[in-house]
């Protein structure tokens, strides 16, 4: 199942810079694990602020709520997820 979700990061203004950066490197290195998984799909910056739009392949909405729920920065998220389906017009055969 393919979900197109937003991710909003939102760190506490007083959270020490040293832990951030720790929450943020393992935050990268759990992201990048997902996409070469291929369960993270894609992943866009949104220009101007601290939000992605990801779109994830997982067997269900079960699995896209483990992965997410285990991302280090989740506490600090707002997140909205669209379940998307094949487009009848789409000339590309891996979207499904």
């Amino acid at each position: 199942m393919l979900f197109q979700v937003e991710m909003t990061v939102k760190l506490p203004v007083d959270m020490p810079a040293d832990k951030a950066a720790d929450i943020k490197a393992t935050e990268k290195a759990y992201s990048q694990e997902l996409q070469r998984s291929g369960k993270w799909r894609h992943l866009w910056r949104v220009a101007g602020s601290y939000s992605n739009v990801s779109i994830f392949d997982v067997e269900d909405n079960a699995e896209l709520q483990e992965l997410v729920s285990n991302l280090p920065l989740f506490p600090y998220m707002e997140i909205s997820v669209k379940p998307l389906c094949r487009h009848p017009s789409s000339v590309r055969e891996d979207d499904s």
